[in-house]
Order: structure tokens, then sequence, then C-alpha cells
């Protein structure tokens, strides 16, 4: 899940057919900016700021709103806005992910997979943060699948896969894919977890999907989130869109529901300076990960 994009307002709006926004002065533009900081952690560019007038005079029309002071006020009455904010935040958010988007993350977990898989009387658990549509999880899921199937073992795995969107949440429950979506996905394993449907969509099989969990989740609160631990927490390019401080607090509130022995994959880059006494960096030149101490 991302901001969205840059771009002309006025290039926006032509191209979705409506006649140009207001202008947005720099206090309007700081007020919007603080409270999506405030609601999400996310921080918004000034090379964002046209995505942002567009999406929200979208949003504004659609509900009769024609100024952007009342519809900020409105955000803040109380339950009403809350729900409003829920809408919202899937307009601000573009939801960019594909099926095993990070080989060398993949390997990395398919290598922890098969540690854990061979313990005697183990069991897998797995949080995959923000999951977005759900090909994130659902690649998870699949190789796993295809680990167990390989050994010929029969062990319970479970995914925790969370989002702050909704809509994305929709999506990924349905777990209908167009075919150009799936081009990542092994042949093999096209044919062994879909169900080919009409219009070259492909439906993912119930013995996955019955495997994950989908639940709506702000990362910024993930400390006092009700997960459990997991043996292992997937997190890819979500970080990149806080600022330091959120990044740290929401690795340490990670940290939290790793299992002893467990391990925390990041995206490339995602961490430059971050220190918890419960975890220490994996020695890996194509992986950021973080394995928590075994006596945490």
């Amino acid at each position: 899940m991302v901001i969205g994009a840059s771009g002309n307002s006025a290039n926006f709006a032509s191209w979705k057919g409506l006649e140009t926004p207001p202008e947005m002065d720099e206090r309007q533009f700081s007020q919007w900016t603080a409270l999506l900081r405030a609601k999400t952690g996310m921080r918004l560019s000034k090379e964002r700021k046209s995505f942002l007038i567009t999406s929200l005079n979208l949003r504004m029309r659609e509900i009769g709103y024609h100024n952007y002071q009342s519809y900020y006020e409105y955000l803040q009455s109380g339950k009403a806005g809350k729900l409003e904010w829920t809408a919202l935040v899937d307009r601000l958010t573009v939801h960019e992910t594909r099926f095993f988007r990070d080989q060398n993350a993949m390997a990395f977990l398919e290598s922890e997979c098969v540690e854990i898989l061979s313990q005697d009387n183990s069991e897998l658990q797995i949080w995959s943060a923000g999951c977005s549509t759900g090909e994130e999880p659902y690649s998870i899921a699949m190789l796993v699948e295809s680990l167990l199937e390989k050994q010929h073992k029969k062990k319970y795995y479970g995914i925790s896969a969370t989002d702050i969107s909704l809509m994305s949440l929709a999506k990924a429950k349905r777990g209908v894919f167009n075919r150009k979506r799936l081009e990542q996905v092994p042949d093999e394993m096209v044919f062994e977890y879909f169900e080919e449907q009409k219009n070259l969509q492909y439906k993912v099989k119930d013995r996955i999907k019955s495997r994950i969990c989908f639940a709506q989740m702000n990362i910024l609160d993930c400390a006092t989130a009700r997960l459990g631990k997991a043996d292992v927490i997937y997190c890819q390019n979500l970080l990149i869109y806080f600022d330091q401080d959120k990044r740290t607090e929401i690795l340490n509130g990670m940290v939290i529901h790793l299992k002893p022995g467990g391990v925390l994959i990041l995206g490339p880059g995602e961490v430059i300076e971050w220190n918890n006494p419960l975890v220490n960096r994996e020695k890996h030149n194509k992986v950021l990960a973080y394995r928590r101490l075994k006596n945490s």
C-alpha cells in the first residue's frame, strides 16, 4: 500500500472527466498531510500534492462537499467521520503488489519454512503485513503448500494478512485474479492452486484461501494488535512510506509479535538505522531480515 503518485491535478481531473478542482494553498496542504500522518503514519511529499487534490475532490463530489475545510471538519466529526475516513483511505492509497514480488526474499522465506517444518510437532505461523489485494499472502501460502507436498507432510500452517484498506481486503478475500496478474506464478502452481473462471479470471482454491485470515489493521497499531506470535513476519515495501520515527515505532511493535528465534523479513533499503535489543540482523547480502533472540 502506497500513497498515490505525483502529477498535474488538472490533467488528473481531465482524465477523470471532471472540471479542474479548486487549488489548495500551503496551509491547507500542511493541514491535510498532518491529518494523514496522524491517522496512518504516512508522509505525503509536495510532489504528490496534485494526487491529493484530485483524490479529495473525487470523494467530496460523491458525498456533496465543495471545499476542503468543510470536508476536513466532517472527517473529525465522531463516528460518521471515522466511517468516511475509511472510504477516503481507499482513495489515497495505491495498491502496488504482485505475486512472488521479491525472489530473494521469497527464497529466504522458503529456507525458513523448510527449517521450521522439519521440526517434530511444529506449526508454522506467518504474518503478512500490508497485504494489499492478497498477492503476497497467497504467494506465501502456495510456497508453504508446495513444500509440504514435496516433503509428503501434513502440518498446520496459518497466515495472518493485514492491511489498512477495506477495499483491498475485500478483493483479497475474493481471491480472483486476471490471468495477466499470474505471470510470475509458475505454471504448475497456477494449475494446482487456481480454478479457471470465465474471461481469463482465476480463483484461488479454497484449500489455499482457508489458510489465510485477512483483517483490517493500521500498521501503527501493530504493537497492541491481537495477532499472536509469528515464526515469520513478512513486510515488503511498506516502511519506505514512513519517516524514521514511525518506522522505528512500527518495527518495535512488530518484534512483539515474533516468536523467540522468529524472523522479520523486510524490503531492501527499508531500514537504515534501527536497534532493538531483542533482535539481531541476519547476515545476508540480498535480503534485509532480523531474527529475534531465542532467549528473549
